[in-house]
C-alpha cells in the first residue's frame, strides 16, 4: 500500500486512477493538482482526492507514487517543478499516448531523479473528458504498455507493474521508439483519418445533411473524432514523424483502391476488400 498519492491532472484519466487506486485499497490520501482550481474542488467534493494542493509541487509533496495526468506538452514543465521532492523511493509514471517524447523530457528535467519515472500509457479512454466521467472501471482489463529506459530503478518498475496489475491491468513492455512507431499506425493515425473525414463533410454545403442520414457504420467509424482537441493536438504533433509516415502508408493504400475503382477492376477490387474484412473479423482487443 502506498501512502500518499500525488495526483498531477485532475481529468478523466487521473481521476479515474484515483478512483481505482482507491477502491484496491492501495492508496491512503490522494493530494491533487489541476491547473483549474475549479477542477481540483470537483475532484475533492466527488471523493476523488482527499485534499487540494495550489501546485503540482505541493501535490508531490510526502507522495510516494505520483501520477502525471497532463497533456504531453505540459511535462517537461512538470517535471521540473517537481523534480526537488521526487526520491529515491518515489515511483512517478504518466499515462501519455506518446512516450519517445515523454522520456526525453523526463532526461532534460528528471535529471538524477530519471530513475524514479516509469512511463506508461494505458490503453484506455473515453471521447468524453473531465472529472465528471471519472470511472474507477476505466483501467480494468486494459493493457498498460511500460516503456522504461536503462535508467529507470529496478525497484520502481516492478512497483508499476504491480500497481497495474492489482488495478485488473495486462502489462506489457516495449521500448518508447517501438510503442510509438506501433501506436501511430493503430491510434494516431485512426484519429487524424476521423479528424479528416469529419472536417471533409463539414466543408461541403450539404454536409450536415449527409451526416443526418448516416447510421450504426459512420457513427463507429467516426466515434473517435469526438476526443479532446488539445489531448490529440499534442500527440499528433508530438509523434509526427512516425505519424506521417503511416499516413504515406494509408495513403499509398487508398490511391491503389481508387485505382481499381476508377479502372472498374471489380475482381481486384473485392480481393483487397476480402483481405481488409478477412484480417479484421480475426483480430481481437488484447
Amino acid at each position: 500500500m502506498f501512502e500518499q498519492l500525488g495526483l498531477i491532472g485532475c481529468g478523466l484519466m487521473g481521476s479515474s486512477f484515483a478512483l481505482a487506486l482507491k477502491r484496491a485499497g492501495l492508496v491512503k490520501r490522494v493530494v491533487g493538482y489541476s491547473k483549474s482550481p475549479s477542477t481540483t474542488e470537483r475532484a475533492r467534493k466527488m471523493g476523488v482526492i482527499d485534499v487540494e494542493a495550489s501546485s503540482a509541487l505541493l501535490a508531490v509533496a510526502g507522495a510516494d507514487i505520483v501520477l502525471l495526468a497532463i497533456p504531453v506538452s505540459a511535462t517537461e514543465a512538470t517535471f521540473k517543478a517537481i523534480r526537488h521532492l521526487v526520491g529515491p523511493h518515489t515511483l512517478v509514471m504518466d499515462v501519455g499516448s506518446t512516450k519517445h517524447d515523454v522520456v526525453d523530457a523526463a532526461r532534460r528535467a528528471l535529471l538524477e531523479h530519471v530513475g524514479s519515472f516509469v512511463p506508461c500509457h494505458p490503453i484506455t479512454g473515453k471521447e468524453v473528458s473531465g472529472v465528471e466521467h471519472a470511472d474507477a472501471d476505466l483501467y480494468a482489463g486494459r493493457q498498460v504498455i511500460l516503456t522504461p529506459i536503462e535508467r529507470t530503478f529496478t525497484v520502481q518498475l516492478q512497483k508499476a507493474i504491480e500497481v497495474w496489475t492489482a488495478l485488473g491491468c495486462h502489462v506489457t513492455q516495449m521500448s518508447p521508439q517501438a510503442h510509438d512507431a506501433a501506436y501511430a499506425a493503430v491510434s494516431h493515425l485512426p484519429h487524424l483519418i476521423a479528424f479528416a473525414m469529419i472536417n471533409g463533410l463539414n466543408s461541403q454545403a450539404h454536409g450536415r445533411d449527409y451526416m443526418a442520414l448516416a447510421g450504426p457504420g459512420f457513427r463507429d467509424f467516426t466515434r473517435i473524432a469526438a476526443s479532446d482537441p488539445q489531448m490529440w493536438r499534442d500527440i499528433l504533433l508530438a509523434n509526427r514523424e512516425e505519424l506521417l509516415a503511416q499516413s504515406k502508408i494509408f495513403q499509398q493504400t487508398l490511391q491503389s483502391l481508387e485505382q481499381l475503382i476508377s479502372s472498374g477492376s471489380g475482381d481486384a477490387l473485392e480481393s483487397q476488400i476480402r483481405q481488409a474484412s478477412q484480417t479484421r473479423a480475426k483480430w481481437r482487443v488484447s
